[in-house]
Parts: structure tokens; C-alpha cells; sequence
């Protein structure tokens, strides 16, 4: 049964061709050859055309549509009266206004024709076959064009409904691809998040920990007790990041909870003395001040800013030549918090690094301005007047009041 289902489903000019030869055409040639004269052959004829009509309905609807009206209007004119044949246009009703790609002008004229076919058949033939009166005769007139009509209905119907289930799956679809673009954005966003953390806490640590280790083994017979030093915030920043690489790393991590004490938490504007400490201790200068009163900061600013601050004593300390020193500032203004990173270094040559332009190996401002972009902020970067270079901030304190 099964078999047969899905064949009828495959083959469905089949199945039509298949009827029309066993129900319409036997029965609509025999009508026909009781017909005497001339009339048989056409009758015969029209029978014939009425059955490719529902053979070929669905292949060519609009087609089968002209040739019933064709048949219709031959029947009329020659006096062919109306036989079993005649339920293709019936058939052909309903299938032209159910057709989803059948135009509309065709669905009207199929309409026209059920409205009116009807009718016109049982003037034709009718008062002289049963002899009524005009109230009857408008009764049967309307009781042959109901179903007619109604089978144009249901065409119709049909044909809004699966324009319908067509453009709901066709929103499904939309939905769906917007959704797995939404997914791939979310992607690339998160790694490019997971990146700049890790070229920040790479970037810094390990470039305290390269200078500590050159001072150690510079002074390593002369100073004991310097190499004692340098050795301890060697090891004090190799744990610092290892910690925050392991926070990081524990995002990739889905499903797992974090032992106790594994993660630190983010750093943040507090955080910044520890870090300046730190940079001081690597042997680099740094005058830090703070402006205005503090208050509450978001804690995505509260990063930028640590990450800014990081970023740029960090290229100080690795582009900016011998004997630099640097300058921090944080101001706290009514809406905004304004952040101040130079120094006295080398600035030209600093850009172009930092930028990529040289070797394509700088991503600092491009980190900073993302960073920077992300919370609504603005940042300048550049060479300074007079030598050197300056990082200068503006991030937006709005969400905090």
C-alpha cells in the first residue's frame, strides 16, 4: 500500500492519464456514439480533448484551461449536450485555481466559466429538455453552478494555504540563516575578545619577566641580593599570568566549574597600583595620579582601563628607549572618565610598530581601540609634541549612575 502511495505521489500525470481513460473516456465515447449524424464525430472529438484535459491538468493548467473553454463554446455551438466527459471542467476548475504558479488572471477566467458555463449549458439544453417553468429553471440553473463555484472556492483556498506554509517555511529558513549568522558573529567576537586578553596578559608578563631576567643575569655576581629580587617578580608575574590565562582558558571550558581560588577574577581601576608596582620594579618610572572623585565604573570600563594602561606601559617599555620614563592619569569627570598614558620616549617609531606597518606584528592601538569601541568610548594615539608618545581615552560613565 505503501508502494502504491508513494508511486501515485511520484507520478501524478500518471495517475490523471489513468482516470480520464477509465472513467471519462469510456463513458463519455459511449454518450457520444448514441449521438446519430454529423454530432457523433464531434461529440466523439470533444470527449477525446475533455479527457487530455485532465491528463495533462497539471503540466500545462493554463493551456487545458483555453482548450475547455474551446470544448465549452463547440459544445454550445454545435448542440452537443452534456455528457459524463464534462466533469473535466470541473476537475479543471479547481486545479487552475489551486495551482500555485498558475496566474491570476487564469484563476478569474476559471471563476467566469463556473459562474457562467453552467448556466449558458442548461439554456442551452435545458427548457427543451425538461420543459420548466422560469422559477424552476433559475433553481436548476443555480444548483448546477454551485458546485462549481465551489470547487473554484476550494482551489482557491488551497492555493492561499499553501502560499501560506510556503512563506512560513521560507521565514523558517531566513530565521535559521540569520540565526547561524548570529552564531558565527558571536564566534568571531568572542575569540577576537579571547585574543586581546591573551596578547595583553602575554604581551605584559612576559616582557617583565624578559627585562627582570636580563637584569638578573647582568648583575648576578655583582648584586646577589638584586638577583634575589629580580628572580621573586619573576616568578610573582609567571604565576600572575598563569592565573589570568587559566581564567581565560576556562571560557573555552563549557560545563566545568572552576576550583576554588583557580580563577582571578577581572582586574580592574584598583588593580592599577599593583600593576604600575609591578612596571616600577621591571626598572621602568611611572608617575600615577588620580583626578576628580572616584565612583562606581562599569566593570567593562574598569578592564579597557586596565588593559589600556598595561598595553601602553608596555610598548613603553619595549619601543620606548633608554632611560624613558612614563606618566599616568585618571580623571574622573561628570559623565566621563578620561585616561592619560605617555612618555618621554621614542614616539614616530613607535607608531609605526605598534600600528603593524612595519613588520605586521603590532596589534597594540588596534586592541586599544577595539577595547575602547566596545564600551562607547573614544581614543587617541600618537606621537607627542616635544618626543615621546600619548594614549589619551575618553570611556563613558552613564551606565554606572
Amino acid at each position: 500500500m505503501q508502494r502504491l502511495y508513494d508511486f501515485l505521489r511520484r507520478h501524478p500525470t500518471g495517475v490523471d492519464t489513468f482516470w480520464a481513460v477509465l472513467l471519462f473516456g469510456p463513458t463519455g465515447l459511449w454518450v457520444a456514439f448514441q449521438i446519430s449524424g454529423a454530432q457523433r464525430a464531434i461529440a466523439a472529438i470533444f470527449t477525446i480533448g475533455l479527457c487530455l484535459v485532465v491528463a495533462l491538468r497539471r503540466k500545462a493548467p493554463v493551456k487545458m484551461l483555453l482548450l475547455t473553454a474551446a470544448i465549452g463554446v463547440g459544445q454550445l455551438v454545435f448542440r452537443i449536450e452534456t455528457n459524463p466527459g464534462d466533469a473535466a471542467m470541473f476537475v479543471i476548475t479547481y486545479t487552475v485555481a489551486s495551482g500555485p504558479t498558475v496566474p491570476r488572471w487564469a484563476s478569474r477566467c476559471a471563476l467566469v466559466g463556473a459562474v457562467f458555463g453552467p448556466a449558458l449549458s442548461f439554456w442551452r439544453f435545458g427548457n427543451y429538455a425538461y420543459g420548466r417553468g422560469v422559477g424552476t429553471s433559475l433553481f436548476i440553473t443555480v444548483l448546477l453552478t454551485v458546485p462549481f463555484v465551489l470547487a473554484w472556492v476550494l482551489g482557491d483556498s488551497m492555493r492561499t494555504r499553501r502560499a501560506y506554509w510556503a512563506q512560513l517555511e521560507e521565514r523558517a529558513a531566513r530565521l535559521e540563516k540569520e540565526r547561524e549568522a548570529q552564531a558565527r558573529i558571536a564566534v568571531a567576537a568572542e575569540r577576537a575578545r579571547i585574543a586581546r586578553e591573551l596578547h595583553d596578559v602575554v604581551a605584559h608578563n612576559v616582557s617583565v619577566m624578559v627585562v627582570q631576567a636580563d637584569g638578573a643575569a647582568y648583575v648576578l655576581d655583582a648584586a646577589p641580593e638584586q638577583t634575589r629580587k629580580a628572580l621573586e617578580t619573576i616568578s610573582g608575574t609567571g604565576r600572575q599570568a598563569l592565573a589570568e590565562m587559566r581564567r581565560l582558558l576556562g571560557v573555552l571550558r563549557t560545563g566545568e566549574q572552576p576550583e576554588s581560588g583557580e580563577y582571578v577574577p577581572q582586574p580592574g581601576v584598583e588593580q592599577l597600583t599593583d600593576l604600575i608596582d609591578q612596571v616600577r620594579s621591571a626598572g621602568l618610572p611611572v608617575d600615577f595620579r588620580r583626578e576628580g572623585e572616584p565612583r562606581e565604573v562599569p566593570s567593562s570600563v574598569e578592564l579597557t582601563v586596565y588593559r589600556i594602561v598595561q598595553e601602553a606601559l608596555t610598548n613603553t617599555r619595549k619601543h620606548g628607549g633608554p632611560d624613558v620614563g612614563a606618566t599616568v592619569r585618571l580623571s574622573y569627570r561628570d559623565d566621563d572618565l578620561d585616561l592619560l598614558v605617555e612618555d618621554d620616549g621614542r614616539g614616530a617609531q613607535r607608531e609605526l610598530y605598534e600600528e603593524g606597518g612595519s613588520d605586521g606584528l603590532g596589534h597594540g592601538l588596534i586592541g586599544m581601540r577595539e577595547r575602547v569601541g566596545m564600551v562607547g568610548g573614544t581614543l587617541a594615539a600618537g606621537p607627542r609634541p616635544g618626543g615621546g608618545f600619548r594614549v589619551s581615552a575618553v570611556l563613558p560613565l552613564k551606565s554606572a549612575r
